[in-house]
């Protein structure tokens, strides 16, 4: 991100105070990079913190930041001051985690160290690499991305399918598509999540066979996708999905025949408005609605 910065220099002999404490001076880059080489874990994390809110003004730290992809060390969210996301858990985190963050803050200076680690002997390093690839929304990153769906860890697999729907090239169809034949349910259902992001018709075949998958959650994520795909060929199929044993299924199928906006769904959804989840009988309501507009 770019923009102008304005500086607003304050002289006074009244030292800031912060909590009841006075502030500590903010460190340096070099500062911090030594400080990724910390003893404690807590310690590496808050260094990876501060250089993300440098934003590109930590480059000098890329190739620091990216040996520290590998530190999976749990820690907990709350050791950095400013929240983040990047889809694990809610209440930890990692160094590596938050190096990667920090990469994708630097921008792309930090794309070729990001490249190198998806060969990294550590599977940690190559699925932290692939979500800050899928982060940084760059092109380049297509093919090797492609080629980490076929890494032998399903974590990686898995982050790999979510950063090639986040950079959404029409490229990636195919590949993914195979994946929703993956031996691991969290790889398929990330697998069809990203088809859904991409929002490819080639993806309709594939995704009404995840509709038949054994897990449930890659059941609903394929229903969902193929309301964002939207073909009309899929409507018989999302029909029989309200009737799924599962009621996250009999969500998304509802809320996907509303997407794609067949009325020939709309007797099948009249039915679903007696379904004995409540959140089907809204979802029937709000696509019948969809389907009448």
């Amino acid at each position: 991100m770019t923009g102008t910065v304005v500086a607003l220099i304050v002289l006074s002999v009244i030292p800031a105070w912060r909590g009841g404490r006075p502030a500590q001076r903010p460190r340096d880059v070099a500062e911090l990079t030594a400080a990724l080489r910390a003893a404690e874990p807590a310690a590496r994390a808050r260094a990876a913190c501060e250089l993300r809110e440098l934003g590109d003004r930590a480059a000098p730290a890329i190739e620091p930041l990216a040996a520290l992809l590998s530190d999976g060390s749990p820690v907990e969210v709350t050791v950095c001051e400013r929240r983040w996301w990047r889809g694990a858990s809610e209440h930890q985190t990692s160094p590596g985690e938050l190096a990667a963050s920090a990469l994708v803050a630097i921008g792309t200076r930090a794309y070729t160290s990001l490249e190198t680690a998806l060969g990294a002997q550590a599977w940690i390093a190559r699925r932290n690499a692939a979500w800050a690839l899928g982060a940084l929304d760059d092109s380049r990153a297509l093919a090797p991305l492609i080629a980490a769906l076929r890494d032998r860890e399903p974590p990686v697999r898995e982050q790999a399918a979510w950063a090639l729907g986040a950079i959404d090239r029409r490229d990636s169809v195919e590949p993914l598509i195979a994946l929703l034949k993956d031996e691991h349910a969290p790889v398929r259902r990330q697998a069809a999540w990203a088809l859904g992001a991409i929002g490819d018709a080639r993806a309709a075949n594939g995704l009404v066979a995840a509709l038949r998958d054994s897990d449930a959650p890659v059941r609903a994520q394929a229903a969902w996708a193929l309301g964002v795909v939207s073909e009309r060929a899929t409507v018989a199929p999302l029909m029989a999905a309200l009737k799924d044993a599962d009621t996250r299924v009999r969500r998304q199928a509802a809320w996907a025949l509303g997407a794609v906006g067949d009325p020939k769904a709309v007797d099948p959804l009249l039915a679903a408005l007696k379904d004995q989840d409540a959140g089907v009988r809204r979802q029937a309501a709000w696509a019948i609605g969809a389907i009448g507009r």
